[in-house]
């Protein structure tokens, strides 16, 4: 990635469905600048889709046409893309990317609120039991891109924003230096400057 020609970083946030993906990456990118992109939306106003699922009642992603239509926003950096896997995506797409994770029992409720049906209430919390979206971000990307976030509680979200801020900020100062001239790029954005470096 031309890191170089980029003056904000691309984030992925990923995790089960029910962790809170749109919730923080709304925040973040209210607090940020940077551009939010969910892909499900993006999918459903593409109508990028290649099938239906009949057992979890879900229409299945074209991949490539995702990748195609997600290409542009990408390269001109500054992106927080959400959504629950993160397998067909370029590996050099992401600076960072952060899987969010919730206890089992809080993202069961999630889920029965949201009314998915037993089968794929079942294949989601077994796929946070045994951190499959975990497992498969720290095999598909360099060590020490990958991070795992709790999502359990709305403080923890708050933590996870500024963390993420942070982590933007120290990306901005290291690959964008001209960008910042001695003051905090995020210290409006931050809830106290003094975590400002």
């Amino acid at each position: 990635m031309a890191s170089g020609t980029m003056v904000l970083p691309n984030i992925l946030l990923t995790g089960t469905p029910g962790v809170g993906k749109p919730t923080l990456a709304k925040e973040l990118a209210s607090r940020s600048g940077l551009k939010y992109i969910n892909v499900g939306d993006v999918a459903r106003e593409g109508a990028l889709y290649h099938g239906y699922n009949e057992e979890h009642e879900c229409p299945i992603l074209d991949e490539e046409k995702v990748v195609d239509e997600l290409e542009n926003h990408r390269a001109e950096g500054g992106v927080t893309v959400d959504y629950h896997g993160r397998d067909f995506f370029p590996e050099q797409w992401f600076h960072e990317v952060f899987v969010l994770r919730t206890d089992n029992s809080i993202l069961y409720k999630r889920l029965e609120t949201r009314g998915y049906n037993e089968k794929k209430l079942g294949d989601t919390i077994e796929c946070e039991t045994f951190q499959v979206l975990y497992e498969e971000a720290m095999l598909s990307y360099k060590e020490g891109v990958v991070h795992q976030l709790p999502s359990n509680m709305p403080e923890e979200r708050e933590d996870d924003r500024n963390q993420i801020l942070r982590w933007t900020e120290q990306w901005v100062k290291a690959h964008s230096p001209g960008l910042v001239t001695g003051w905090c790029l995020f210290a409006h954005l931050v809830d106290r400057a003094s975590k400002c470096l």
